[in-house]
């Protein structure tokens, strides 16, 4: 009988961990399902520029896979039961059941409200394609001299605001951050972002914190009001609650806590990667949900697994990080390198340079998904650790 491998979500680090999967095994031994919501695969990291009318390529996921013997389902996932090792589906109007012997859970995350009045009611987001194409039709309707109020200074805070002012110059655009504006970069790299903000008409809130969101605008903590016709809230990412309501071992984030080869450290069938898996990299410090998290995180678990079942030793992926692109609309950038553990040191590259280093970087990884196979293949045989014994193994 077939080893089957599910993986839950075909982000960055689900349709990495699944081509990965197919390069390193054997398909006369295992069977690799992924589950995904959506057709195609989906290029978060510039949904600020398809939210601005610009067109990104569709990669149907049927054609990512064409060829390597992964299966791809359409469907959502409404509950994981890890003791009977189901997954329970909706698709359409109808639901279905998946089994696994391996569950890679790679749901990822969607904006997260704080509990923030309004944000549900008025706010909007770019978290996904389907809440950046409401914000799209929004701005596409917004009126010249609109006003667009950006909430949450942190990098996806940031593209946003900067890639709608440039998109749209005849809007009044504003950013609020909690903190100084890029307050975590160093102070060239700030420096060059306030005269990004200044060049583009960004009027700049620091040290603000929303308290509501009306259909008019925001309302900071103080009482002030921040008038704004559409408020876009960019202040972080919540895991779908799914893995909470299992006998997994979650963290207060909901996110589950996996050890260095991103495994369940309750479930060793399960593993978990991208916003969805807790771990660890340098210096002890929780792995930040990015794109630069999840594909690394990716490569371990597919490498792990693959290993386990073939009776292999484990490699060792790169969890650390080296820099952070920032575009600053489709003509600047920030390229701040940093330590390992994700603090900015002195060197940096801005300006045209590193809005095409942030391309090349957002291309190369889409380039990754879309060719899982295209390097050398070699396939292995499960052979010294049999299907039914992997949940025992080291």
């Amino acid at each position: 009988m077939k080893h089957r491998i599910v993986v839950l979500g075909a982000g960055y680090a689900g349709a990495i961990a699944a081509g990965r999967l197919a390069k390193r095994l054997h398909p006369g031994d295992t069977e690799i399902t992924v589950v995904n919501a959506d057709t195609d695969f989906v290029e978060r990291v510039r949904m600020h520029q398809l939210a601005t009318g610009q067109h990104l390529k569709h990669r149907p996921l049927t054609d990512v896979y064409a060829g390597t013997g992964v299966e791809v389902r359409q469907a959502r996932v409404t509950a994981v039961d890890v003791d009977r090792r189901t997954v329970a589906l909706a698709a359409g109007n109808g639901t279905d059941e998946i089994a696994y012997d391996t569950l890679v859970y790679a749901l990822g995350s969607a904006a997260a409200d704080y509990g923030i009045p309004g944000v549900v009611e008025h706010a909007y987001d770019i978290a996904g394609r389907h809440s950046a194409l409401r914000l799209r039709d929004r701005l596409d309707r917004l009126a010249a001299g609109g006003t667009v109020l950006v909430v949450g200074g942190g990098l996806t805070g940031l593209e946003a605001v900067t890639e709608i002012a440039e998109a749209r110059p005849d809007l009044d655009v504003a950013i609020a951050a909690r903190g100084g504006l890029g307050d975590w970069l160093n102070e060239k790299a700030q420096q060059h972002l306030r005269g990004v903000c200044g060049r583009l008409g960004i009027t700049v809130h620091e040290h603000t914190d929303i308290a509501g969101v009306e259909a008019t605008g925001a309302v900071t903590a103080d009482g002030r009001v921040l008038p704004a016709d559409v408020t876009v809230w960019t202040t972080g990412f919540a895991v779908h609650p799914i893995a909470a309501a299992t006998s997994l071992t979650v963290a207060p984030t909901g996110q589950i806590v996996v050890d260095a080869t991103m495994r369940s450290v309750s479930h060793p069938e399960v593993y978990a990667v991208g916003d969805a898996g807790l771990a660890e990299g340098p210096g002890d410090k929780p792995l930040r949900m990015s794109c630069a998290s999840g594909v690394p995180m990716a490569w371990q678990a597919a490498d792990a697994i693959a290993a386990r079942l073939t009776g292999r030793k484990i490699p060792k992926a790169p969890l650390r990080y080296f820099n952070q692109c920032i575009s600053l609309g489709r003509r600047d950038g920030i390229i701040q390198y940093v330590t390992a553990d994700d603090r900015a040191k002195p060197s940096l590259i801005t300006g045209r340079l590193a809005a095409r280093y942030k391309e090349i970087i957002c291309k190369g990884a889409a380039w990754g998904v879309a060719h899982p196979t295209l390097y050398p293949v070699r396939r292995h045989h499960i052979t010294a650790i049999q299907s039914e014994s992997l949940a025992t193994m080291p």
